[in-house]
């Protein structure tokens, strides 16, 4: 089987417990944590000045923007990990349930609050359209049975063996996981609004809604089960916590350092090659980078057997973001109406799904996702102020006729602004402070290819086996983690992708005596 012979474990003829994890994001965090507490003496080593990658944060003028990841659906994944090091997650992070999770909008004015109260959710659905109040009951029970075979069976399981995925086909014909997200919900719910509050949750980890699988209705039962939650100090405090512990176990985290290749030598994986030329030897590496980067420029001088250019080329990715970070003086007590959470739909759903992963268009038309976290976290403003982050989900890098961003960034952000401006009257005199990420800022802060925002989509056929393998078929001693492995994208899914290395890794060699890691 495909990966078969490369499950060997790290060669450790020479004792040596040394491991490298190639990036500091979330995912390479939750590696080192779960290496350390192995026994592994790890070095991380990081492009950016601060720890967590994709979830990392800056600040301007007294404003914290956190860059990716805004929302915790998933404490228990971060409790396992924690406890994994012998430590508690909720003395180091302080977690925050919101109520409510989110408000969806529409431009008629109609509006959807998204709660874990069964009764809150009833109402909602029947405030719009209460005919579909039935069909909104059979949907959570459909939400449940994905859980139980998508999540809880699959998500922090090895899948790198194909038996691993073709013994739960029988099962997921069964719950017709062949019928996307968006399909299932159309069978449920006749109102387009309630179609699309149910279903644009793939967003979140990059897929399209009409056409990754139906299994991602599970999130309905996730977010109903364990909350939506928010940590205080962002993302970016989980990132620095993670860190902490790295540290404490006796690992050591390399900032503003960049790995240009992975050195192969009889097929292990053997050092990692920095840009000012050093090595760095380690029996095992752990890849946090993108999966497409990992393969296409750090493996480039290898003869890769599976993830060859050609083959990466072929793969469907995930969506581009445009972010808009700013900070507003004087507005804490204004928009009141405007929460934590905002999506703010445009006039067409599955048209501009369409326009951004089938045809690579931008359009002129957008959905947002509008973050405020000043509304329950003090520290991200100056006193008095606001902070904010629009997303718009546009077109990868990867297109013909891509999106020229130095030309197109201005005049894209003059329409997000236009609708920006309906739910914050006033908005733009008040900014004190803005930046801009554009797909070109995704390609060059984190290296993704194409400047996706969320890896490869994670399709039916790209999920699983078919997605690179957390432990690499390319050279022993190889293993990944991120969003690019499985099981994807999303703060559950990359460190779930840690946990599942911890699985597939043995214990270090040597349990003491922890030697730093030192250039050759």
């Amino acid at each position: 089987m495909a990966g078969e012979k490369f499950m060997a474990n790290p060669d450790h003829s020479s004792q040596d417990n040394r491991a490298v994890v190639i990036g500091a994001g979330l995912g390479g965090l939750a590696a080192a944590m779960r290496l350390g507490a192995k026994g592994y003496a790890v070095t991380v080593l990081d492009k950016l000045d601060r720890v967590g990658g994709r979830g990392s944060s800056i600040t301007q003028e007294g404003h914290r923007f956190d860059l990716g990841p805004t929302i915790v659906t998933m404490p228990k994944v971060f409790e396992s990990l924690w406890a994994a090091c012998g430590r508690d997650f909720h003395a180091d992070v302080d977690l925050r349930p919101l109520e409510p999770f989110y408000e969806i909008r529409w431009p008629d004015g109609s509006y959807f609050r998204a709660s874990g109260d069964d009764e809150k959710m009833q109402s909602e659905v029947q405030r719009l359209n209460p005919a579909d109040l039935s069909g909104y009951k059979r949907f959570l029970k459909d939400s449940q049975k994905r859980y139980i075979i998508g999540y809880e069976g699959m998500v922090a399981e090895p899948m790198h063996r194909l038996w691993e995925t073709l013994k739960v086909l029988p099962t997921f014909a069964k719950l017709r996981a062949d019928r996307s997200i968006y399909g299932l919900a159309a069978r449920r719910v006749k109102d387009e609004r309630l179609r699309m509050a149910l279903s644009f949750h793939p967003l979140f980890i990059g897929g399209d809604p009409m056409h990754v699988t139906s299994i991602y209705a599970l999130v309905a039962h996730l977010e109903k089960t364990y909350g939506v939650h928010y940590a205080m100090g962002g993302v970016q405090q989980i990132a620095d916590a993670m860190a902490a512990v790295v540290r404490a176990q006796g690992g050591q985290i390399r900032q503003d350092t960049v790995v240009d290749e992975i050195l192969i030598e009889n097929g292990a994986a053997r050092a990692v090659v920095l840009t000012d030329g050093q090595r760095l030897k380690a029996p095992l590496i752990v890849s946090n980078a993108d999966a497409g980067h990992t393969y296409d420029h750090l493996l480039r001088k290898h003869n890769r057997r599976r993830w060859t250019p050609q083959k990466l080329a072929r793969k469907r990715w995930s969506m581009g973001l445009f972010v808009w970070y700013f900070g507003t003086r004087g507005t804490a007590g204004r928009w009141a109406d405007v929460g934590h959470h905002t999506i703010a739909n445009g006039p067409r759903y599955k048209g501009l799904l369409q326009d951004i992963f089938l045809k690579g268009r931008l359009s002129d038309d957008m959905s947002l996702y509008i973050h405020r976290p000043s509304v329950t976290d003090p520290s991200v403003a100056p006193e008095g102020d606001d902070t904010f982050y629009v997303l718009s989900p546009v077109p990868h890098l990867g297109w013909k006729n891509k999106v020229d961003w130095q030309k197109e960034m201005p005049v894209y952000r003059a329409k997000v602004a236009a609708e920006v401006e309906k739910l914050l009257p006033g908005f733009e005199t008040c900014i004190s402070t803005e930046t801009i990420f554009t797909p070109e800022t995704f390609m060059d802060r984190y290296l993704s290819p194409h400047g996706a925002g969320f890896s490869i989509e994670p399709r039916i056929l790209q999920s699983a086996w078919f997605r690179p393998h957390n432990v690499s078929e390319e050279a022993r001693g190889l293993y990944l983690v991120g969003a690019g492995t499985h099981p994807g994208a999303g703060l559950p899914g990359v460190i779930s992708s840690a946990e599942v290395l911890a699985k597939l890794v043995p214990d270090a060699p040597i349990a003491q005596g922890k030697t730093r890691m030192a250039a050759e």
